[in-house]
């Protein structure tokens, strides 16, 4: 079969589909591209913990689905993970990933005996799900049912898997195949898919160093862009250290967001998520002291503390599998080294980790389990946008750590950030800062320092890694309970803008015979000339006497003779190929339909040398093999059939009521000096009470130009992933504000760096934001709308006035 194509359209309409973040989106961009070779290579996606690889595995089923591919293989190395796993792509299931058009057949090494007929089907789409294990040669019984051949089938699943022409393996957990691992990297490729598609959060530095990464996303990143929680390294300045005051400092801290995580649900309507103390020890003595201790002084109720060790009964790891739900008794889980990948929950919201915390373990090991947000996104409430990691001990060690993540995702922005000074413990290390400095922002327990020289950005440290002195942590994060009932919202009498968004629906073109041509139906039958003759062979068994007159009997060949082949007239192939082709599901019984089935039918055989000559006769095999043929050529058309795109105009009110975005603590004045995620308040024509910028040249200094121009009566400011979004080639493009001037007329504002300003996807997003205006200019049911957009050399030239930046 021929390969597939690389389709960017596709891979939008996946993402919007499956609502996809911009970071999974963007990776299966990367995964489309690479899969257009289909010569076996391997590639892998880094994708930090908490991101969402399985959402990006679903995106790549679904592109796989939609460009013909109907046999995936789904690889994962452990039992969690793999029930997980087959629950995604289960519908009804509580973990199943809604979205997707394609239900695919999920086939295991439990039930495959019962996919026999769909394995055959190539209508259907076969998603085959494996741990690793399994796929390697048989030594239980559990691999011999891979390997063993079976009679329903007449071949072994893996050499069924390894004999289609159209495979791709998903490798989940890559890294677990690499490296030491080699035999399962082996039976891996062994299947020789067209691609191995590798998905980690971690990947082998072998693989790293051989290029195999064609997409990355760090945990930094993440951590910026707001997908997981941003992790609060929580120490005493009095030097206390022992074990218990850690313990009982953590227990406060899970109870503190208890509390938190109650009121925010109650307030927003959320289904209730309750935290959970996470401790990692070294060894099992330690974990069933600590479990001890938790059990007799912090957590006395039945059942609130989980000890999972090696030995674990299956109650204790069925009560692990339902710490998220709300009814569990669960308030601590205590482990040893053995919660890694697979454990996969977004209730932690504590960890005290009493083994070495390098900056490597507390990522990979630690760090990773308490990332996942409990709501699915930050709601500006410290308490639940955090994990504290309680490290009286080690603090100092984890300071690495945030220079790491710092360095990470800044190295980019040319802001270095450095320490100037700390809480009194860590001056005691005698440090002291060294070069020039152009400003300062304090942060509770540290002060950083920042050079101005790139565009005076000041980028807000506690968007990545926080280090806080026990009380004061204790404080904010009673202080966001308290403020989990209050919501930014319209201030009185601020008008509900009416956005026209202009959205695209991709209709299927209504398919029929005749988008079959006339060299395709040729080409195909000129595969079925002439049938293979069957010969029988001729064993003669002869008898003879020898030299000392004994008989010996021995067998002779003799010239082979054809084999009688069972044959149809040429007429009645011809009928059967009409009763197979017209009677598909995907044809439609018209006249035109039939003509056109004619026609396909007339090309096919002419191409096998029919010419009418009511002699010529063909076995009853080649016409089976003809049939199975065309339907297969039929099917394959309809499902690449093109898609028509239609546009309409669908009506969003911003802001969006009720309010869902819970007030962010603190709110500084717009006077203040501008930081990068920080919340400013004090406006006097903002629609909403509250807004947040990511650049004072631009952003914030138009923000500020709006609310005092004389000829702008109201301004909202819009963020990514709202409901007001323009359609463009690379996804959905977000200005950054919505104005009223005092004739009406509604402005969408974008202001842009000048060093961006020429970028390539921005000037595309300009383009397609100028065409919006038109077009809902051009229908007149939506006032007049105008686009502006605005350099930071523009608005500084602007000197703050309104007037003198739309005339530029």
């Amino acid at each position: 079969m021929s390969w597939i194509e690389y389709e960017p359209q596709r891979v939008e309409a996946i993402a919007a589909r499956l609502d996809l973040r911009d970071a999974n989106r963007r990776a299966l961009h990367e995964v489309a591209e690479h899969l257009v070779e289909g010569d076996g290579r391997e590639f892998i996606c880094d994708l930090a913990t908490g991101v969402g690889k399985t959402y990006l595995a679903a995106g790549v089923l679904e592109y796989l689905a939609e460009a013909g591919i109907r046999n995936v293989v789904m690889i994962v190395p452990l039992d969690a993970i793999y029930e997980k796993t087959i629950q995604n792509f289960t519908p009804g299931s509580r973990k199943y990933i809604e979205g997707a058009v394609w239900e695919p057949v999920v086939v295991t090494a439990e039930n495959f005996r019962q996919h026999v007929d769909d394995m055959n089907d190539l209508t259907k789409l076969k998603l085959f799900i494996f741990k690793v294990q399994t796929l390697l040669k048989p030594s239980d019984d559990m691999r011999r049912k891979i390997h063993d051949e079976n009679e329903s089938m007449g071949e072994a699943l893996y050499a069924h898997l390894q004999w289609l022409d159209d495979l791709v393996v998903l490798a989940d957990e890559h890294h677990v195949y690499s490296g030491d691992a080699e035999k399962y990297g082996a039976t891996i490729r062994d299947l020789g898919a067209r691609a191995i598609v590798g998905l980690t959060a971690t990947p082998n530095k072998a693989d790293v160093r051989a290029g195999k990464v064609v997409f990355r996303y760090t945990l930094a990143e993440a951590i910026a862009d707001g997908l997981v929680k941003i992790p609060v390294v929580v120490y005493r300045e009095d030097g206390t250290k022992d074990t218990r005051s850690q313990l009982a400092d953590a227990c406060h801290l899970r109870d503190v967001k208890e509390a938190a995580w109650r009121a925010y649900a109650r307030a927003s309507a959320k289904a209730t998520v309750v935290p959970v103390l996470f401790v990692v020890c070294e060894e099992v003595k330690k974990a069933e002291q600590i479990a001890e201790t938790l059990r007799a002084e912090f957590l006395t109720e039945p059942d609130q503390v989980l000890l999972i060790t090696g030995g674990s009964s299956d109650k204790a790891l069925r009560s692990l599998k339902a710490v998220e739900d709300p009814t569990s008794p669960v308030r601590a889980v205590v482990s040893v080294d053995k919660l890694k990948e697979g454990w996969d929950v977004r209730n932690i919201g504590v960890i005290v980790s009493f083994r070495p915390l390098l900056s490597a373990t507390l990522t990979e090991q630690v760090l990773g389990r308490g990332l996942r947000l409990p709501f699915g996104e930050r709601t500006s409430i410290e308490a639940i946008d955090t994990v504290d990691i309680v490290a009286h001990e080690s603090y100092r060690q984890l300071l690495a750590s945030k220079q790491a993540l710092l360095e990470q995702v800044l190295e980019e922005r040319a802001v270095a950030a450095k320490e100037l000074s700390t809480t009194s413990a860590v001056k005691a290390s005698g440090e002291q800062p060294q070069g020039p400095v152009a400003s300062a922002m304090t942060q509770r327990g540290l002060t950083f320092v920042f050079d101005d020289a790139h565009g005076g950005e000041v980028v807000d440290p506690s968007v990545l890694l926080m280090v806080q002195e026990y009380n004061t942590t204790v404080e904010q994060q009673e202080k966001g309970t308290a403020a989990t009932v209050q919501f930014v919202s319209p201030v009185n009498n601020a008008p509900r803008i009416k956005f026209p968004r202009l959205e695209r629906q991709a209709i299927p073109t209504k398919f029929s015979l005749s988008c079959i041509t006339q060299q395709q139906s040729r080409d195909l039958g000129s595969k079925y000339l002439s049938d293979e003759s069957v010969y029988m062979k001729r064993v003669a068994l002869d008898a003879e006497r020898g030299i000392d007159g004994e008989v010996v009997i021995g067998e002779r060949f003799l010239e082979e003779e054809k084999a009688h082949i069972e044959t149809l007239p040429w007429s009645t192939v011809k009928k059967q190929l009409e009763t197979k082709v017209l009677g598909l599901s995907v044809i439609t019984s018209t006249l035109t339909e039939f003509q056109a089935a004619s026609n396909v039918i007339g090309w096919f055989l002419d191409g096998a040398g029919v010419t009418g000559d009511e002699h010529v006769r063909w076995s009853v095999k080649r016409t089976a093999l003809a049939t199975r043929a065309i339907e297969a050529m039929i099917i394959k058309a309809y499902e690449l059939r093109a898609t028509t795109p239609t546009w309409e105009f669908n009506v969003v009110e911003v802001p969006v009521l009720p309010p869902s975005r819970p007030m962010p603590s603190p709110i500084l004045s717009k006077w203040a000096d501008f930081a990068k995620g920080v919340w400013y308040g004090d406006w006097q024509k903002s629609v909403e009470n509250v807004s947040s910028f990511d650049a004072r040249t631009t952003e914030f200094s138009l923000a500020q130009m709006l609310d005092s121009a004389a000829h702008v009566k109201w301004w909202l400011r819009i963020y990514t992933n709202g409901p007001a979004w323009i359609e463009w080639e690379g996804g959905r493009y977000f200005a950054d504000f919505i104005a009223i001037d005092t004739n009406g007329h509604y402005w969408l504002i974008e202001g842009k760096a000048d060093d961006d300003a020429n970028d390539e996807s921005v000037m595309a997003k300009r383009k397609a934001a100028e065409a919006w205006v038109e077009q809902v200019n051009e229908v007149g049911a939506y006032g007049q709308w105008r686009y502006l957009f605005a350099t930071e050399t523009a608005i500084k030239v602007s000197n703050g006035r309104w007037l003198d930046l739309i005339k530029q």
